[in-house]
């Protein structure tokens, strides 16, 4: 057993590293088949909720960014799709793109 494996055993939230990628595969089958509605909105928006979350205290925590998908380009998510689910977010909140222009900011390997 290697060390990132047993530490990952050791950790008491390690599951969520296999559990994320059943998601994924899960997720690719629903959506292939046409049956994304067999998910509830409800699972849906605690998934986004907690990725959002983990995402953002992870880079401002960590003091640093990474990519927030997979794939590369629109390999997994196209534009369409993520301009859809950042429009709803902010929508929810009851903000705007005026604040999303105050808010944006270049990631540090971008300048």
């Amino acid at each position: 057993m290697s060390s990132s494996d047993q530490k990952l055993r050791n950790d008491p939230y390690g599951w969520i590293e296999d559990a994320t990628t059943e998601i994924e595969k899960a997720a690719t089958e629903l959506l292939e088949n046409g049956e994304a509605s067999r998910i509830s909105d409800e699972a849906v928006a605690r998934m986004m909720t907690a990725a959002i979350r983990l995402y953002v205290a992870k880079s401002d925590g960590e003091e640093r960014t990474f990519r927030p998908l997979t794939g590369a380009r629109d390999e997994t998510v196209t534009a369409t799709e993520a301009l859809s689910a950042v429009s709803e977010i902010l929508r929810a909140l009851h903000l705007g793109p005026m604040e999303l222009a105050l808010w944006y900011r270049r990631r540090p390997d971008e300048l």
